[in-house]
């Protein structure tokens, strides 16, 4: 049984549609990311999980109960927001208690179950700090442990990253991955951030305009997107116009070039290659083959690990990963060859 369930749910802002028959699964103990452009409706959809609002049609379950008519206060969810919404005058021991003295929880139990989850944040001792002498990743963490106090069935974290810097946000990812996995609860986790959704999900629904574009493993949402706009979305790509001629056959700039044979008609495509996924030797004439063609270096940014090429081939640009070796890179306006794989190259439908 789905821990949580959306049958064909639609929710509309006036004549607007925010969401458009989504239907969803999400397993018990599973982490879930509704990920996409700002607008495309997950946060909604969360919304409509919470009880925060109600759909206009279909039907939201959790752990296969109907929640039509049953208020966000009875639905056993726990939301942790993206400003963390603490209580300044309460302690980070009152805070995270706060929900379970609204249940009349025994003082015993509260306490144990309180210095339980702030061992687990890792925030044990600054039990008795008040929410300003924290940084902006331990009050997260305090908010983390507030909504899992109260033994929520979901947990619903609505961008919870998004205010803190890079530093923090990166560690954090992997410390709600950690408490999640801990605590075997079924999460679903909105968020605009690609990578995030990547790094840190089991699962990964992808939404666009209202819809789900596609849902899969974050490896299968980024080796093999469902359409162009699920390619252009996650990671760095490119997506080469022109023309499907079946039989992995795709004609670009007047080229025949060899990729994936795809379940597509014939005509007007785009053909998806990974930045990682091509190959570049310096000058010369290229080598034979289908899947070959030269250009000029126009644009090179050193990302650490990486140099990301811009190449110039016949006015458009194509991005190259290269790995950050003590070999350096092509300089600019250096004529350099590149070269993919057949099976590199992925035929996408537009959407």
């Amino acid at each position: 049984m789905a821990g949580v369930e959306l049958r064909s749910v639609s929710k509309r802002f006036g004549k607007t549609y925010a969401v458009r028959d989504v239907s969803l699964s999400v397993g018990k103990g599973e982490f879930l990311s509704l990920v996409g452009p700002s607008g495309c409706g997950k946060t909604t959809t969360l919304r409509l999980v919470a009880g925060f609002l109600a759909p206009d049609e279909g039907d939201v379950l959790l752990d296969g109960d109907s929640m039509q008519g049953v208020s966000a206060r009875r639905r056993q969810v726990g939301i942790v927001f993206q400003n963390y919404a603490l209580f300044p005058n309460l302690t980070v021991f009152e805070n995270v208690a706060f929900g379970l003295r609204t249940r009349k929880t025994p003082e015993d139990v509260l306490r144990q179950k309180v210095e339980e989850l702030l061992s687990m944040v890792g925030l044990a001792a600054r039990a008795s700090a008040w929410p300003r002498e924290l940084s902006g990743g331990q009050q997260q963490r305090v908010a983390l442990a507030r909504a899992l106090a109260i033994t929520p069935k979901v947990l619903l974290l609505d961008e919870p990253l998004s205010a803190l810097d890079a530093k923090v946000r990166n560690s954090l990812r992997f410390e709600i991955k950690r408490i999640q996995r801990e605590s075997g609860i079924t999460a679903i986790y909105v968020t605009h951030d690609q990578e995030e959704a990547l790094s840190i999900s089991d699962r990964v629904a992808l939404m666009n305009d209202g819809r789900i574009e596609q849902t899969g493993s974050p490896r299968e949402i980024y080796l093999r997107p469902a359409n162009s706009f699920v390619a252009d979305f996650v990671g760095v790509n490119n997506l080469l116009e022109g023309e499907y001629l079946g039989d992995g056959r795709f004609r670009w700039k007047g080229k025949i070039l060899s990729a994936e044979k795809a379940l597509l008609p014939e005509g007007s495509c785009s053909l998806m290659i990974r930045p990682e996924r091509i190959s570049l030797s310096s000058g010369g004439s290229p080598a034979e083959g289908p899947n070959t063609f030269t250009g000029r270096v126009s644009g090179k940014v050193f990302l650490g690990p990486l140099v990301r090429l811009a190449v110039d081939v016949e006015g458009e640009q194509i991005l190259v990963d290269l790995l950050n070796t003590e070999i350096e890179p092509p300089a600019l306006d250096d004529a350099v060859c590149l070269r993919f794989s057949p099976d590199d190259g992925r035929p996408l439908a537009g959407r």
